[in-house]
């Protein structure tokens, strides 16, 4: 009877979930699942630190919609992989990490590396659990996976034992679960009757407004938001990875008034993101409108916050059965004016930047470096951002063409995603062009990855838009403390990235005036590369988002 060990079973059960890439750094305790993954077809995507690992499973996750998968060895492999789980539980992503840990028979006698990873992993996943024979090797593995999709997405956690991995049972002994027969992805809209009461809701509504958040973008729901509003006759605004569900341009689609919409609005729809800081915890919502919020997660419904109606399942086939409820009675006609009253104001606030966003200012405008990057994006073009400040200012710029075509840490707001979003995005989909803003200070802290990029042939175009500062901190130091004490702990050193770029074999240009932007981008471009694009911007000039964070007053 053949013999199959605990590695190989991992490797199977991930085969079963779809999974086609690892990202890891190798360890002692682990190297059995690499065996296992060349017998199944699996790539083998080696970093040169945990924590990005665990990011490329993360990004894998937004981009695919399977699972990410990252494995690290035990003990500081796996506390170095923990950021990355963090930020995809607050981000609601679903990847798996499996973790190493000392032999089963060596438990509680201080084997190398050992700690209690479950017990740390609990607060930050779904699901963590080690597994304590090789025959439920499998069968674990396929219950983390079920967990990481129990509700809104997640998170989970697989420690290891050496031994179990390395033990070899008779195969047939084994439970090895197939993903297809178990895996419940039905698209559920919940309570019928609540889908009734909004459309009716709506049908007596003059100036409603709908927020699409990342959840549209989870439950690949982008076809229903965009039936929803314009079936509807509703102004969408869009935040997270719904970015780009409705493109530049689409009539129904705002971005700079979303303030200006919501004092004015007497029906407000929140879709798929929570009342956290991001939305003032609620308080930016004016007291007399309607709030209805529809999530993934019932625990979402109303925290921070009272609303009028909420609506729990996927995001997407409730916004599809709104529109189908709502039918010939939702009023759309007296809505028009409140559309064109919100675009006379988009356009007056656009008009109003323009002079900042086309700046020849010398050192460069922030405003300026995302407006040139949104010129040359394609409708091909993933744009990520993973920077402070410079990515707040691209927040209102930066528009991608595409549903999935943005990517940012989320609410935990981790720097350092970059290169592995960039990673993930490159491998998942080769034929799309990959477009990173960094901050310098949040391209430190995982930059030698650029190596991984290079070493696996995955070209993309990097910007780093750099004021040697942390600057969205440095501002709430000055605000607080006055300029004498303002420099303390956030001002850089003056990096040249472009020559970092260059010397791991890869593209760099370095730019001090605002119109060798574009020129410089298109080179990186052209080069074949993964490339850095140095950019020297204005180190006293901050967002608005960064100088209205509540944390600063």
């Amino acid at each position: 009877m053949a013999e199959i060990s605990g590695g190989r079973l991992v490797a199977k059960a991930l085969k079963n979930e779809g999974v086609d890439i690892i990202f890891t750094l190798c360890g002692g305790h682990i190297i059995d699942i690499y065996d296992g993954c060349l017998d199944e077809g699996i790539k083998i995507v080696d970093v040169r630190h945990e924590q990005v690992a665990a990011h490329a499973a993360d990004g894998y996750a937004r981009v695919t919609g399977k699972p990410g998968v990252a494995v690290v060895t035990a003990g500081p492999g796996t506390t170095d992989a923990v950021t990355g789980v963090a930020n995809a539980f607050r981000a609601e992503s679903p990847m798996l990490l499996i973790g190493g840990q000392g032999a089963l028979s060596q438990h509680q006698m201080g084997s190398l590396q050992d700690l209690p990873h479950v017990d740390i992993m609990k607060s930050i996943t779904k699901f963590s659990s080690t597994v304590s024979s090789t025959e439920r090797v499998a069968d674990m593995v396929s219950m983390a996976f079920r967990e990481c999709f129990n509700g809104a997405p997640g998170p989970s956690f697989l420690e290891i034992p050496r031994d179990i991995l390395d033990a070899k049972i008779d195969e047939e002994a084994a439970r090895v679960p197939q993903a297809g027969a178990y895996r419940n992805r039905g698209k559920s809209i919940g309570d019928p009757r609540q889908i009734e009461k909004l459309a009716e809701i709506l049908s007596k509504s003059e100036r409603p407004v709908v927020l699409l958040g990342t959840q549209v973008w989870t439950c690949r729901g982008a076809e229903q938001a965009i039936r929803f509003a314009k079936s509807l006759d509703i102004p969408a605004f869009m935040n997270g990875a719904a970015r780009g569900t409705l493109p530049p341009g689409d009539p129904h689609g705002f971005s700079l008034t979303r303030r200006y919409a919501f004092n004015k609005a007497d029906t407000i729809i929140i879709v798929g993101t929570p009342f956290d800081f991001r939305m003032g915890y609620g308080t930016r919502l004016r007291k007399e409108a309607t709030v209805v919020q529809i999530d993934m997660d019932y625990r979402t419904v109303g925290k921070n916050r009272d609303i009028s109606l909420g609506l729990v399942g996927d995001v997407g086939a409730i916004l599809g059965a709104v529109a189908d409820a709502a039918g010939d009675k939702n009023g759309a006609a007296s809505r028009k004016e409140w559309i064109q009253e919100l675009r006379a104001e988009e356009g007056r606030l656009y008009e109003e930047s323009l002079p900042r966003l086309r700046s020849d200012a010398r050192p460069i405008h922030p405003l300026r470096l995302c407006y040139e990057i949104n010129e040359f994006l394609t409708e091909n073009s993933v744009y990520i951002g993973d920077g402070g400040d410079i990515v707040t200012f691209s927040g209102s710029v930066v528009k991608p063409r595409q549903p999935g075509h943005w990517m940012d840490p989320g609410p935990l707001g981790t720097l350092g995603v970059g290169t592995s979003f960039a990673m993930a995005s490159k491998l998942c989909q080769p034929d799309k062009e990959v477009v990173v803003l960094f901050g310098d200070g949040a391209f430190s802290l995982t930059g030698w990855d650029f190596e991984t990029m290079v070493r696996f042939k995955l070209p993309f175009v990097g910007v780093v838009g750099n004021n040697s500062a942390w600057n969205q901190i440095r501002f709430g130091q000055i605000s607080k403390y006055g300029a004498d004490r303002g420099d303390v702990a956030n001002v850089l050193g003056d990096v040249r990235f472009d020559q970092f770029a260059t010397m791991l074999g890869g593209y760099g240009e370095h730019v001090e005036d605002p119109e060798d932007i574009a020129p410089a981008l298109q080179r990186a471009r052209e080069s074949g590369l993964p490339s850095l694009i140095n950019v020297r911007i204005d180190p006293d000039a901050y967002s608005s988002g960064t100088q209205n964070q509540t944390m600063y007053k």
